[in-house]
């Protein structure tokens, strides 16, 4: 899929101006298609008892999202049978590389997305206004600074159902707080980004501060939570880890009454046995071992 992504990417550029709209709407179908065909085949292989992945990572590809979530997530909703289901993604940035553009765009779902930066929340509401698809059935989107203080008002003013398929929470900083702290939704599948510089058997988060931002931080990365912090929290909130990307850092969690044969929970090892992970524990931990992180 990456392949025909980027060869049709620059049949896309080799065009007069004129003929790139109808050109982009082409291959915007196409994309649909391919992704239509793939959920075809894992409806097919559910039926049928067929197990497709050790890992749900082997189903990832990217289409809107910064790595292969996009696969991922798709996936898990067709093995969760959810078809145009709902979403919120706190700190969606521009909308155009996000983790429910995909779901929103390509399969109908109702997305309520937060941003903390209105120029974010501007270019957001542009990228899905531009997209035929999201013509009649434009995603929810505001500009807000989360805080523990205010997540649940947003989630209720904004018109999020309780019963939501899919949670999305990445703003390098208060993550672990603000899901501590959410009520008012129960999500199906949740991602999150969790910091992993941070050794995997260390349960450690930044201290609570509604005004922290992570781009202004004297040390970058001291952000965030980690991996075991966010499972043991997950696990009290009645979630298992099942998977995350190839990089270890974005991972996804189901809810306990959903898991079955095909969704089962994985160790922390297996999330942070690669590349990344292992070079990051090594050579960034020691960078920020000793800022004043939070036991949890």
């Amino acid at each position: 899929m990456l392949f025909i992504k980027r060869l049709l990417k620059r049949l896309y550029l080799f065009f007069p101006a004129h003929w790139r709209f109808p050109l982009a709407s082409f291959v915007a179908s196409i994309y649909q298609q391919q992704q239509r065909a793939l959920v075809d085949q894992w409806k097919t292989w559910k039926c049928t008892g067929i197990t497709p992945y050790k890992s749900i990572q082997e189903a990832g590809f990217r289409c809107y999202s910064q790595f292969e979530e996009d696969g991922i997530i798709l996936y898990l909703m067709t093995m969760l049978g959810i078809h145009n289901g709902t979403l919120v993604e706190i700190c969606c940035g521009p909308g155009h590389e996000c983790m429910a553009a995909n779901l929103i765009i390509n399969h109908g779902f109702k997305g309520y997305l937060f941003d903390g930066d209105p120029l974010n929340v501007a270019q957001a509401k542009a990228f899905f206004a531009a997209h035929k698809d999201c013509l009649l059935y434009k995603p929810e989107i505001a500009s807000r600074w989360i805080t523990v203080e205010n997540i649940n008002s947003l989630l209720l003013e904004i018109g999020c159902p309780y019963d939501i398929d899919f949670f999305s929470l990445d703003i390098d900083g208060n993550d672990y707080w603000i899901w501590e702290a959410i009520e008012c939704i129960k999500p199906k599948v949740c991602c999150f980004e969790t910091h992993n510089v941070i050794p995997t058997d260390l349960s450690l988060t930044i201290p609570y501060d509604p005004s922290f931002n992570s781009w202004e931080s004297a040390q970058p990365e001291f952000r965030s939570v980690s991996l075991l912090a966010m499972v043991q929290l997950c696990e009290r909130k009645g979630y298992t880890l099942i998977g995350g990307h190839r990089h270890g850092f974005n991972v996804f969690f189901l809810r306990n009454d959903l898991l079955s044969e095909y969704l089962s929970g994985i160790t922390l090892e297996d999330i942070h046995s690669n590349y990344w992970s292992e070079y990051s524990q090594r050579y960034r931990w020691p960078m920020v071992e000793n800022m004043p992180w939070v036991k949890v």
